[in-house]
């Protein structure tokens, strides 16, 4: 495991390499955007959490947005449709739906029961208490009911599983889209949901937050991110936050409530989620536990 000296070191030496050389365009007020558009493995950098000489992480200089091109940056920003206030009855949350059934070839090409997530149901709980919702969790977050539901959502908080590279019938023995999202089976359904199956829904979502753990099957790549988050963007969603790496459950329920809170409080969602990044790492300063989420897209 990375030592916090090391980690230093890694966060200063990224910016050294990729933020030092045009730290002289970059804007001076803290609340403008900067977009990032990486390549490759970049795809996997926590940009807010690399650090200058002094010590500065970027996100106190900076609000940080990243898009997988500047087609596909275009493209949110056409469907962007900004709104004069925040409605909480038109958020959809779920966390720790009652976990499918996944071949494994991993595990020796066996079928293997995602483990439950508690963390994320306390996540979904804390954030749904806050904006007065009752959310999906358990057996009631089946794939049907969640599908039906994003359909309708403006705003769309999946705390579960993501299978970044399901889809890869190396990894799978499904062959689709890279991507899927792990909520309960049932009626019918298998309890993943697909990027190919995120492609075919008609969403009106201005936000879906992928607040997702990595499950240990497969690599987590920049690839396997966007495969999801295109997705949802193809399907008609301007923005997408989603994780580069699985966060300890404190810091994440933390980062998260803040989050919507900021959003009630009427910021963007880049400005929203820099200060929830900024008010989470007071209490828990590794950049472990506050710089994974990146938002995908438009801020407004």
């Amino acid at each position: 495991m990375i030592t916090a000296a090391q980690g230093r070191n890694y966060y200063r030496d990224l910016h050294q390499l990729v933020i030092t050389p045009i730290a002289a365009l970059l804007p001076s007020d803290p609340e403008a955007k900067v977009v990032f558009i990486p390549q490759g493995e970049l795809f996997q950098v926590p940009f807010p959490a690399l650090r200058n000489g002094e010590g500065q992480a970027l996100i106190e200089a900076h609000t940080i947005l990243t898009a997988p091109s500047i087609q596909v940056l275009g493209l949110t920003q056409d469907l962007a449709t900004p709104t004069d206030a925040f409605n909480e009855q038109d958020i959809l949350v779920v966390g720790n739906p009652t976990m499918p059934t996944i071949w494994s070839p991993q595990q020796g090409g066996t079928y293997q029961t995602l483990p439950p997530l508690p963390g994320a149901q306390r996540e979904a709980t804390a954030i749904a208490a806050l904006l007065n919702i009752d959310p999906l969790v358990g057996s009631a977050a089946t794939e049907s009911t969640v599908k039906q539901a994003m359909t309708q959502a403006e705003v769309i908080h999946l705390a579960t599983h993501g299978l970044l590279e399901y889809g890869d019938v190396q990894d799978s023995g499904i062959r689709d889209v890279p991507g899927a999202i792990a909520l309960a089976p049932g009626n019918g359904e298998d309890g993943l949901l697909t990027a190919g199956e995120i492609l075919d829904l008609p969403l009106n979502a201005d936000l879906v937050v992928l607040s997702a753990c990595d499950t240990g099957l497969g690599r987590i790549t920049g690839d396997g991110v966007i495969g999801l988050s295109r997705s949802l963007i193809t399907a008609g969603t301007p923005s997408v936050v989603v994780s580069l790496w699985a966060i300890p459950d404190a810091p994440t329920a933390e980062l998260m409530t803040v989050f919507y809170a900021q959003l009630i409080a009427g910021r963007d969602k880049a400005q929203a989620l820099r200060q929830a990044m900024l008010i989470t790492r007071q209490r828990y300063p590794d950049p472990r536990n506050w710089a994974a989420f990146t938002l995908i897209g438009s801020a407004e």
